[in-house]
């Protein structure tokens, strides 16, 4: 994932980017916070190793797009290190970038576009069931749980089709399904 593609990814899709392949999931969280009273050359060199684990993460870019949305780092006081960059260097990257960072937030904030992910993947995870799978019952149940799971089917995709209506028609696309 590029930087550019992590600034237009909602927050659970980065979530679970970050999940799914962090190297840092392996690692002790206590390596990316600083202690309380810790002396400073011992924190430098944890912030060190810690942003050396994440300089090869494969999801660095998106743990530091979600760093900044959830307003990591401070100004003053270098605690922590997140998506490669320490604490003073989220809090700067924050203030840089403000505007687009709003926006993206605001994004995350979308319920109806939550609900459009969340169905989707329904639908898809529906699809993907074997209605035969459940052995009791026999043929006559097998016909039957096929029965429901296609109108569960076909209930995700009108409610998907009405949602993606709704939003094209706010958006001047005219009501294109």
């Amino acid at each position: 994932m590029t930087s550019t593609q992590a600034r237009h990814t909602r927050r659970a899709l980065l979530q679970s980017a970050i999940d799914a392949g962090a190297r840092c999931a392996t690692a002790d969280p206590d390596l990316f916070f600083r202690t309380d009273g810790e002396a400073q050359i011992t924190w430098q060199a944890r912030r060190a190793e810690a942003i050396r684990v994440c300089t090869g993460c494969p999801v660095r870019v998106a743990c530091e797009e979600l760093a900044l949305r959830n307003g990591d780092g401070n100004h003053r006081v270098d605690d922590m290190v997140r998506g490669g960059l320490s604490g003073t260097q989220l809090a700067a990257a924050r203030t840089a970038q403000a505007k687009r960072l709003a926006a993206a937030v605001d994004a995350d904030r979308d319920t109806e576009g939550r609900l459009l992910d969340d169905l989707s993947v329904e639908l898809r995870t529906q699809a993907g069931l074997n209605p035969d799978g459940r052995r009791n019952g026999g043929r006559l149940r097998q016909d039957e749980n096929r029965i429901e799971q296609n109108l569960r089917i076909r209930a995700l995709a009108a409610s998907i089709r009405q949602i993606r209506t709704a939003r094209r028609a706010r958006a001047g696309w005219g009501v294109a399904a």
